[in-house]
């Protein structure tokens, strides 16, 4: 008889780390871009935010 493939385990999707329950409110840890639909993240770097889709770039001023 033929041995049985061993199925990986299912991970969570990774959108869950976007969100934030705070006081039994949902807040967005990222921003959605401003070009794409929204539901389309914008990735944090040091200095910008950036979109993988539509390649958007928008900086972040320091005061």
């Amino acid at each position: 008889m033929a041995k049985k493939k061993q199925r990986k385990p299912k991970r969570s999707p990774k959108i869950y780390q976007f969100y934030e329950i705070k006081e039994g409110k949902i807040t967005r840890k990222a921003q959605f871009c401003p070009k794409c639909s929204a539901g389309v993240f914008m990735a944090k770097r040091p200095d910008t935010w950036y979109c993988g889709k539509c390649h958007y770039v928008e900086r972040i001023e320091k005061k």
